[in-house]
């Protein structure tokens, strides 16, 4: 579990330099809405993407809470 953990770790932190450079075509749009469009945009990318993660996150919740329990 701990070498599991590690990878995910190390793996997190090395797609981060490549999730962080951002969607180029969302870019230009947001900067030719305007501030108060580029806001609604950026708040509606956040909601999209919470749905899976918090959806990801209640799947590793509960397989390391089910893999303690053995």
């Amino acid at each position: 579990m701990k070498k599991l953990s590690a990878l995910l770790i190390v793996s997190a932190c090395s797609l981060s330099q490549a999730i962080a450079q951002g969607c180029a075509v969302c870019t230009k749009t947001a900067e030719g809405f305007g501030e108060s469009a580029a806001s609604s945009l950026n708040t509606g990318i956040l909601y999209l993407a919470a749905i899976p993660v918090g959806f990801m996150g209640t799947m590793a919740y509960l397989w390391i809470k089910r893999s303690r329990q053995k």
